[in-house]
């Protein structure tokens, strides 16, 4: 057992290092730890015996848990809200246009056994969210046309879809679905899943709100419970888990729960590292000696996919919007194949389902071709495709938007004799550029009003400069735009949402600390502290 746990740290520590390397040298990360895999495989130097699938599927379809859960937490739906009927339709009828467009050219050119031919293109349909995520993050792709946010909702999304046709498909090959049943399954898929995702969500949400954890990390703890819950209710009844996974991940990274930068890190680490493990189990179980008996049909597969499948579904779809050429284009490039597809494959291969081909290194060599060849161009695309735009910042459209706030906060507290005591808050006097933003009484968050007098041991939260995260503080963005119903307003005036306060405005590249007096203008965006309790 120690030799084992040995060997599982120092491949750990391996991969960061690789990661690490990687970056630096320009090399896609996915494709290092590939490499690793391999090197210490079966047909490796270090020879190391696996081939057990059976174990593969189950760890990987626990890491596409949680790499579709921090698809939808992520995901900033104020900015996401524009693009998404476009990125939805991508995410479904995209998935099955890109799998049967696949499917019918390895059935009519390569000469595969049409229902294998489909199982094919559903399993390689989707696209990788943690895979955009990060080229997204780590090369600072501002996109126009909110681009960003289309990739981002679109590869956080379309894998529950790739996942329903990859087991229907399945189904249909063991002779196990007809018609009928087809079609109730695709129900109790779809209804199941989005009732299971909305609940759980709910219930999840209204806990976070309720409940103060006694010990520090707990929150963290209870949400990768409600991942997990999140896939196995529905998954229990015969819904969609990955898609209840999803919904639940957008659903409470845009409510306003305390603690939510934090939470971010801590899943965007654990997506990493989720991804080191799916792509090194991928190394691992392949075999290098069978390669060459894959590679020409996966390659064909690979470019057929890449240049005319996904560019076909693309356009199909975005063209009715009037999109650009140039978006559609990049659209189509960025559409990465990752973890999911090596799950489904791994799916494919154990399920009592006949099949001629070795799926899975079809689609080893499919993804190879992704990471290593669209992966690395996709920054060189958005260029020459002039699709690049330095007056927006790809790091908005993620919920950990707290990174780029340049405001901080102070506390004081109203101790015996303070001269303040007493006093409403609209008479106190305080230093210019500050601002009162919370009020913290007897455990409870109170939204300041000029009326409420402060009372001994109140706590007090100012907008200042302070290091640290301050419980009760959420901040959130909102962007006015023509025709917004607050233009022109004084803050004052405005009908002041439930536990809302507008702390800042961002005013052509200038950051104002606003009173009750100042006039809120088109294009305006707004800091906006929504109260946790």
């Amino acid at each position: 057992m120690p030799i084992y746990l040995l060997i599982a740290a120092v491949i750990i520590i391996a991969c960061v290092v690789l990661n690490k390397l990687t970056s630096r040298l320009g090399i896609p990360t996915l494709l290092a730890f590939i490499l690793l895999g391999m090197l210490l495989g079966s047909d490796g130097i270090f020879k190391i015996p696996f081939d057990n699938f059976h174990i593969a599927e189950k760890i990987c379809s626990v890491a596409l848990i949680f790499i579709m859960f921090y698809g939808g937490f992520g995901t900033k739906w104020s900015e996401a809200k524009p693009i998404a009927v476009k990125a939805v339709l991508l995410s479904t009828i995209g998935v099955f246009l890109t799998a049967l467009i696949t499917g019918v050219f390895c059935y009519y050119i390569l000469h595969i056994s049409f229902w294998e031919s489909m199982l094919l293109g559903a399993v390689i349909s989707s696209t990788d969210a943690a895979s955009v995520f990060s080229i997204l993050r780590s090369k600072r792709l501002n996109l126009k046309y909110n681009s960003a946010s289309l990739l981002e909702v679109e590869s956080g999304s379309n894998d529950p879809c790739s996942y329903m046709l990859t087991i229907i498909v399945l189904a249909i090959m063991k002779g196990n679905a007809k018609g009928g049943e087809i079609f109730f399954m695709i129900l109790a898929q779809v209804i199941f899943g989005l009732l299971a995702g909305v609940i759980i969500a709910f219930l999840a949400y209204e806990f976070l709100r309720r409940f103060r954890f006694e010990t520090e990390g707990f929150d963290l703890i209870f949400v990768v419970a409600v991942a997990v819950l999140a896939y196995a209710v529905p998954s229990a009844i015969g819904g969609n888990g990955y898609l209840s996974a999803y919904l639940v991940g957008v659903i409470l990274g845009n409510k306003p729960i305390s603690n939510k930068k934090a939470l971010v890190n801590f899943f965007d680490g654990t997506t990493g590292l989720m991804q080191i493990l799916v792509f090194f189990l991928l190394g691992l179980l392949a075999f290098p000696s069978q390669l060459p008996k894959v590679v020409f049909p996966a390659i064909l597969i690979a470019l057929f996919l890449t240049f005319i499948a996904r560019p076909l579904s693309i356009f199909a779809i975005l063209t009715p919007f009037r999109c650009k050429w140039n978006q559609q284009a990049l659209v189509s490039w960025a559409g990465l194949r990752g973890a999911a597809s090596i799950v489904f494959a791994i799916m494919a291969t154990i399920d009592p389902a006949s099949t001629s081909n070795d799926i899975y290194h079809i689609v080893f060599c499919i993804v190879l071709f992704s990471i290593l060849i669209q992966g690395s161009l996709i920054p060189f695309a958005a260029e020459k495709l002039n699709m690049i735009d330095n007056t927006v910042d790809v790091l908005k459209t993620f919920t950990d938007y707290a990174d780029e706030v340049p405001i901080q906060f102070i506390q004081l507290k109203m101790k015996e004799e303070h001269p303040w005591i007493g006093k409403k808050i609209k008479d106190l006097p305080l230093p210019p550029d500050t601002l009162l933003v919370l009020l913290k009484r007897n455990g409870e968050n109170i939204v300041p009003n000029g009326r409420i007098p402060l009372l001994e041991k109140d706590l007090l939260i100012l907008s200042a400069a302070a290091p640290g995260e301050i419980d009760g503080i959420s901040l959130t963005e909102k962007n006015v735009t023509k025709g917004d119903e607050w233009i022109g307003k004084p803050i004052a005036e405005i009908s002041k949402e439930e536990d809302k306060l507008i702390i800042m405005i961002q005013r052509n590249k200038k950051v104002i600390v606003p009173n009750g007096r100042t006039i809120i203008k088109e294009n305006d965006v707004l800091v906006i502290n929504q109260v946790t309790m």
